[in-house]
């Protein structure tokens, strides 16, 4: 079971779901804003993959954070930020049957599909 995590929206996200058509690979879509993300599901990806992977700090969300959010940040803390602001999250997240991946390259998703 592939599920390709995101907001249709992202340039990115269109490019990953465009090339996994074009390819025939049977997928699904997960749009966190409309169905949302359960802490449990980011708490598993920030164990696989770690916060500072996931947490995009280049983002437009994460320039409007306050000061005190941004500071001391920490596993939980990361957690909290994604779970109230899911466009910060980096995406696409690719859920391989289990296996994650970050961001959209077409050589990385040639290689492991």
């Amino acid at each position: 079971m592939i599920t390709l995590y995101g907001i249709p929206n992202c340039d990115t996200v269109k490019k990953a779901r465009n090339w996994l058509t074009e390819h025939n690979i049977d997928h699904q879509f997960h749009n966190f804003k409309k169905d949302g993300l359960e802490q449990t599901t980011i708490s598993q990806w920030v164990d696989s993959l770690g916060w500072e992977v996931l947490l995009n700090k280049r983002s437009t969300t994460w320039r409007k954070l306050s000061d005190n959010d941004k500071t001391d940040i920490d596993r939980d803390k990361a957690i909290a930020i994604m779970l109230n602001n899911s466009s910060i999250i980096k995406r696409p997240v690719l859920d391989l049957n289990g296996a994650l991946y970050v961001g959209f390259k077409t050589e990385q998703y040639q290689e492991f599909l």
